[in-house]
């Protein structure tokens, strides 16, 4: 792994960026009666997590672990309301599996950098 920079440089944030664009497009997707129900809580908690990850990295290392702690709780509550959205809606039902795939996936990588010695690179 390269010298890490910027929290840009971080994988889990690169990953959580990724994952935030494929919320978008997967709400995109739902009904619109759902604008103010599942459609802004989903978005809200997909923008948290790398969110999260850019403010923890930008402060002292006691802090990033508070941030990284945040942005885990964010990643089970998006999966959370993927998961009810596999369950209500049909059409997105393959793309909110994979997201959720996605997010187990950062969320090892989360709590593996939290347990590094060399958290911030």
């Amino acid at each position: 792994m390269g010298l890490i920079k910027s929290y840009r440089d971080l994988e889990v944030w690169q990953l959580a960026m990724n994952a935030a664009r494929d919320v978008y497009l997967l709400t995109r997707e739902l009904p619109r009666s759902e604008a103010f129900g599942l459609v802004s809580q989903m978005r809200r908690a997909a923008v948290s997590i790398p969110s999260n990850i850019a403010e923890g990295h930008a402060r002292t290392t006691a802090h990033f672990l508070q941030f990284l702690s945040v942005a885990l709780g964010s990643m089970a509550e998006l999966e959370t309301q993927l998961m009810l959205t596999a369950d209500l809606y049909p059409k997105p039902r393959q793309q909110a599996e994979q997201i959720c795939g996605r997010l187990a996936m950062m969320g090892r990588k989360t709590r593996s950098l939290m347990h590094s010695p060399g958290r911030r690179a």
